[in-house]
């Protein structure tokens, strides 16, 4: 006869034995539906990118393009789209790379022309505040696109948020490396020395202006906009309107912004 002191051991050693599985099973759940929400989070992410990066990819190449017909190597754009994916700012500092040298104007330009990140950055502090590691990049990638789809977004129950955001920052940024890179290559010898390739910024932002002139409810920034370069174009000069031009625009609508309640109208 088993004396009852072995019974209850094997009981309770049992029940320890089940509990032990409960807890593993319970752990492959986790890892389940954090490995789907992760799964979910990029395809999200894709699918909501995709028709912005065809536009960033276009962008890229036509900056490509511009790069080479301003005599600059292979090389040079690609790099420079590596390492500066902040909006326009890619553009502008070929001018500046063109143009005599003055550390000066150049800061004060980049400031004045990615002042808007700052607002960004504002916006975009509670929804970063818990990706971890992932802030990193997500921050740094967090250029006008990257801002409004992450904004705006409902990300669905099941889909981790964090990722999501993370891989719309990583989408847009390989499209604009790619596009890049294919109007490096694409523009040869040929391409980059005939004469007018220039022009191809001046019709990028005419295109650009188009499109951001039918998507807007109203046009007040946009007129607001035309209506000091052109002031300014006449008071200072081709050579010297670009920066007053940005400087009073970032002064009215950081007045705006402050002044106003609903940030949606500021149009």
């Amino acid at each position: 006869m088993i004396p009852s002191i072995y019974i209850e051991f094997l009981i309770f050693a049992q029940e320890i034995i089940l509990e032990v599985k409960k807890i593993r099973i319970f752990k492959l759940y986790l890892m389940n539906n954090k490995n789907q929400a992760f799964y979910n989070a990029r395809k999200l992410a894709l699918t909501k990118a995709f028709p912005v990066m065809l536009g960033i990819a276009f962008l890229g190449v036509g900056y490509g393009v511009y790069m080479r017909s301003c005599g600059f190597g292979i090389i040079w754009p690609v790099c420079m789209a590596a390492t500066i994916f902040a909006g326009s700012m890619e553009f502008v500092t070929v001018s500046l790379l063109l143009s005599t040298f003055n550390p000066g104007y150049a800061l004060l330009l980049t400031l004045i022309v990615n002042g808007r990140h700052l607002f960004y950055g504002i916006s975009m502090l509670e929804k970063y505040s818990d990706m971890g590691k992932k802030k990193i990049w997500a921050v740094s990638g967090l250029i006008d696109e990257a801002f409004s789809l992450n904004y705006m977004t409902d990300v669905p129950p099941g889909t981790d948020r964090n990722w999501f955001m993370l891989f719309v920052s990583v989408y847009l940024y390989v499209s604009w490396i790619g596009g890049t890179i294919i109007g490096a290559i694409s523009a040869s010898e040929a391409i980059a020395s005939t004469k007018g390739v220039g022009f191809v910024m001046t019709a990028l932002f005419i295109v650009i202006f188009i499109s951001q002139w039918q998507k807007e409810q109203t046009h007040g920034s946009s007129i607001l906009g035309l209506l000091v370069a052109g002031a300014c174009l006449m008071l200072f000069g081709k050579a010297y309107f670009m920066l007053p031009t940005i400087l009073i625009i970032t002064v009215i609508f950081m007045v705006r912004w402050l002044t106003t309640k609903d940030k949606e109208k500021l149009t």
